[in-house]
């Protein structure tokens, strides 16, 4: 009876083992897609300058600022990588809640969907991306509106 205890122990904590060390390693699996995100969308658009990168909570697909007010893409789909280069004016942005934005693409080269981030803060920094809202700094410039005397 004192064998089938112990054996029994063993096993659990053998189990208990096994799922730590698992969602340990899905941990470091998604802490490396930015890093794989910046290489993949590197080698399929060179000519792309990456400002910033931001990944959904699942790790599966990962946002990324351009230097031209452009946004891109990265999807994985199992060990394959889609990279999609986003133009202002080619997608669909809703709130689906905080931490969610609904995109939809009028292109069909890219599956749109839900996507759910992190926190707030990234989800709306996405937003702002997608929808090109955002305006560099002119940092000390005074810019000219067309047709104003200056």
């Amino acid at each position: 009876m004192l064998w089938t205890i112990t054996i029994a122990c063993l096993l659990l904590a053998g189990l208990i083992f096994r799922q730590s060390f698992r969602k340990r390693n899905e941990e470091i699996e998604m802490a490396g897609d930015a890093g794989l995100a910046i290489l993949e969308f590197g080698r399929a658009f060179p000519e792309e300058a990456i400002r910033a990168v931001i990944s959904t909570a699942n790790g599966r697909t990962v946002f990324l600022r351009l230097h031209d007010g452009k946004a891109g893409c990265m999807n994985a789909h199992g060990h394959h990588y889609s990279c999609h280069l986003i133009e202002p004016g080619m997608v669909h942005v809703t709130s689906a809640g905080p931490k969610r934005l609904n995109v939809r693409f009028s292109n069909a080269a890219f599956e749109g969907g839900m996507f759910e981030f992190r926190d707030e803060k990234e989800a709306a920094e996405v937003s702002l991306w997608l929808l090109g809202s955002f305006m560099p700094g002119f940092a000390g410039q005074n810019p000219r509106i067309v047709g104003q005397p200056g």
